[in-house]
């Protein structure tokens, strides 16, 4: 399968920097603009997925953006925002937004949207056929999880998580044998700024995933405690 081409439209160099390398780092191709005008003139019939940012600075604005993008393609839209509302979702969903996902986000959680997103345009628009897609379920061990839904398998069984537990392990493994600390592991899930007792909250989670996933809970064999360091996915 061809490798995918995102457009980036971001006027925040920092996010836009920080999401292109993670995407290239999965292998994408990518193309920034910093505001809407821009984007526009980038956007191609190539492209697979567009990540919008629905407060650009300058120019036209997000939601402009993705009325104008509506005119002449179909290609995806991912709308970061800092607006969290659920009437700012509804009217980015409205003018043709596909998902919405609000700032601070995890590298874990947009890589599942994209992911998401390109492959279901990608079927849908007759450029890969939907047997010829890889399994999207990630394997290590007998542990399995799906990138795209809360949905855990354990021996080939259904593991019922949470939500917060679902995002843990599903960073955890990932980027397995890569060590997280609790500050790490704090802020991508709960997207919150990180404090000294937030240690016992990263703690019970784990013990709550290794009691539903490990075979000797106190003996874990993959969700490992590194010492003085954190956690990995082994």
């Amino acid at each position: 399968m061809s490798i995918a081409n995102i457009l980036i439209i971001e006027d925040d160099e920092d996010i836009r920097d920080a999401v292109r390398i993670l995407l290239e780092s999965e292998q994408y191709a990518v193309t920034e603009a910093e505001n809407g005008e821009k984007g526009l003139e980038l956007l191609t019939p190539d492209t697979d997925l567009v990540i919008l940012d629905v407060m650009l600075g300058s120019g036209m604005t997000g939601i402009q953006t993705c009325e104008q993008l509506r005119k002449t393609s179909n290609v995806p839209v991912l709308f970061l925002t800092a607006k969290a509302s659920e009437s700012d979702k509804m009217i980015g969903l409205m003018i043709g937004g596909d998902d919405y996902l609000p700032k601070p986000f995890s590298y874990a959680e947009l890589l599942g949207r994209v992911k998401a997103l390109i492959r279901r345009y990608r079927i849908y628009s007759g450029k890969t056929q939907e047997n010829d897609e890889k399994d999207p379920m990630i394997t290590i061990g007998n542990i399995s999880i799906h990138p795209d839904t809360n949905y855990v398998l354990r021996d080939g069984k259904s593991v019922d998580l949470t939500n917060t537990e679902y995002k843990m392990l599903l960073l955890l493994m990932l980027y397995p044998n890569k060590i997280f600390s609790a500050k790490n592991l704090y802020e991508s899930v709960w997207n919150e700024q990180y404090y000294s007792t937030a240690n016992g909250t990263v703690m019970v989670h784990i013990r709550k995933l290794r009691l539903k996933l490990e075979d000797t809970p106190d003996e874990p064999k993959h969700i490992v405690t590194v010492w003085g360091k954190g956690y990995r996915f082994a």
